[in-house]
């Protein structure tokens, strides 16, 4: 049988989702996990494999990370959710676990990617905010162009060849990707960035942020924007930004499949996003 789990981890002691060599990722942890969980004997018969929504880059965090794998073991659904939190570090949370059809793909079968960067800006960081958000120095009293920003943000809605905002280890077959909308919201000394989209390349946020600061910073022009998207030429960006702010939020799926809503704790939110998080 097929089963989905709804994560939410704390991507700062791994080097992202994806099994690597050598490496501590949550990919590793979480099939440990489970296979801790199911017993030897059903792990010989079928090896744990998970398959995620989104493959989270190094210090990147998860809220509503989606992930499937198969198994010959049946249990009840919060037998899932205790069992293998039981096993799981402090970082790492399984919310949520139900049975899928075979047809449900927690990678092929979304529709839509959410992600929310977290920036505090000002003369100094805060050190509770430590790898768990983005920081860019300004002098005091001063701060960001947000309409600049939000100007600029408008020539990257839609279908476009996001070459210049892709990391040069990408591995997607395409850099032509939809983005559905950006909402950017200021509350000093905190900045948000809700990002919606069907797909993402790997930095490419990332890279956008870096590219708005240098807008919001008037280093550049909000034209600048079309320009670098238009290059199609990762040179011509900003550099790519801190991964410490960036949190994947919501994964959506056909109504068929009825995959719940990720659980959030809003309180790090402004109101803006948190009404809008819960729809």
């Amino acid at each position: 049988m097929r089963i989905a789990f709804g994560l939410q981890y704390d991507g700062s002691p791994y080097c992202g989702w994806q099994t690597q060599v050598n490496h501590k990722t949550v990919q590793n942890e979480l099939e440990s996990a489970i296979a801790a969980f199911v017993g030897k004997q059903a792990t010989a018969q079928l090896p744990i494999h998970t398959i995620s929504a989104g493959r989270t880059d190094a210090g990147v965090h998860a809220l509503g990370q989606v992930v499937h794998f198969d198994t010959k073991v049946e249990r009840e659904d919060f037998s899932w959710v205790r069992g293998v939190n039981s096993f799981l570090p402090p970082s790492i949370v399984v919310n949520w676990a139900k049975p899928v059809p075979e047809e449900f793909s927690a990678r092929f079968s979304v529709y839509e990617r959410e992600y929310i960067y977290a920036l505090q800006a000002g003369p100094c960081r805060s050190p509770m905010s430590h790898s768990r958000a983005g920081y860019f120095m300004l002098p005091p009293n001063l701060w960001l162009n947000v309409e600049a920003m939000k100007q600029s943000a408008k020539y990257l809605i839609g279908e476009h060849d996001f070459s210049s905002f892709r990391s040069s280890e990408c591995q997607s077959k395409t850099p032509i990707k939809t983005i559905y909308s950006i909402e950017i919201i200021s509350q000093q000394p905190w900045l948000y960035f809700r990002i919606r989209g069907n797909a993402f390349l790997q930095h490419m946020i990332r890279n956008i942020i870096g590219c708005f600061l240098q807008i919001g910073h008037g280093k550049q022009q909000p034209e600048w924007m079309a320009e670098v998207l238009a290059a199609q030429n990762r040179q011509i960006a900003a550099p790519t930004f801190m991964a410490d702010g960036l949190y994947l939020t919501k994964i959506s799926y056909p109504e068929e499949f009825a995959i719940p809503q990720p659980w959030l704790d809003n309180s790090w939110l402004p109101d803006e996003l948190i009404g809008k998080q819960k729809k």
